[in-house]
């Protein structure tokens, strides 16, 4: 029975997790980390029934409840923090949390590396967007350009999303591996209107950002070649379309080593 503690317990995908995890026959919710929400029940935070369980206000906690895995789905300042939390004191890390930098990634690489711990951290837990991203990554040495725009609702705090970024990257690499000529250029030469080009992510890729109400998280990745267009699209219409790859990612991660970047590798690619 694994013991998984959730940080960020009370925001909407944490609520989420901790029903998962609470649901799972092989897990057992141990700990909920939410300062807004500390010292309420968890079943009134999170409609988690049973637990006898009360919000905690700090991390440091999980030790004493013997955590093995740690869920975090906070913001970036925060989880970086109780990510180097966790690889200091051995407790396993799954993260969804998104905007952390290249060089927070750089540092969490290494203290995992030597840590006991390990840590999966991915942008996007549905396995649509991951199999959409290697779609993407298939895709790349064969077609002439490529843009990508990625649709969420309007409480997302970063953009572009990690999910554009990671399909940009993998995009990207591809192309340089499978051929000698990079995506083509953008010919604009005048925006009428600053940004209207979208932002320029890895390979040079165009990554476009919308943010309006009624979305949840949504991303076309379009290709372009002489005489035709290739479109992949993933849409996840509500947040339990993550929580397959979370659990995921909570069974697995003690048998990595290290830091794993998306849920590819868990899913053998």
């Amino acid at each position: 029975m694994q013991r998984v503690a959730v940080l960020g317990a009370g925001g909407r995908m944490g609520r989420m997790v901790c029903q998962a995890v609470a649901s799972d026959p092989g897990m057992e919710l141990v700990a909920a980390v939410d300062p807004e929400f500390a010292g309420m029940d968890v079943q009134q935070v999170t409609g988690v029934e049973g637990s006898g369980l009360q919000v905690g206000r700090v991390i440091d906690n999980l030790l004493a409840v013997g955590a093995e895995v740690a869920v975090d789905f906070t913001v970036a300042d925060s989880a970086l923090s109780n990510l180097r939390w966790c690889s200091a004191n051995g407790v396993h890390a799954v993260v969804g949390t998104t905007g952390l930098s290249g060089p927070d990634i750089d540092e969490l690489s290494a203290t995992f590396k030597a840590s006991s711990a390990n840590c999966v951290i991915a942008a996007n837990f549905a396995i649509g967007a991951e199999l959409m991203a290697r779609f993407a990554e298939l895709a790349a040495p064969f077609m002439d350009g490529l843009e990508i725009i990625e649709l969420h609702h309007d409480g997302k705090l970063d953009a572009p999303s990690g999910t554009a970024l990671h399909t940009a990257q993998l995009a990207a690499m591809a192309r340089a591996r499978g051929s000698d000529k990079p995506f083509s250029g953008d010919p604009t030469t005048t925006s009428l209107v600053p940004g209207a080009r979208g932002g320029e992510g890895p390979g040079s890729v165009r990554l476009h950002s919308v943010r309006l109400p009624g979305l949840v998280a949504h991303q076309e990745v379009i290709f372009g070649a002489v005489g035709q267009t290739l479109t992949i699209r993933h849409d996840a219409y509500d947040r339990t379309s993550f929580m397959p790859g979370v659990l995921l990612a909570v069974r697995t991660v003690p048998e990595l080593d290290g830091l794993i970047a998306g849920l590819g590798p868990l899913l053998g690619f």
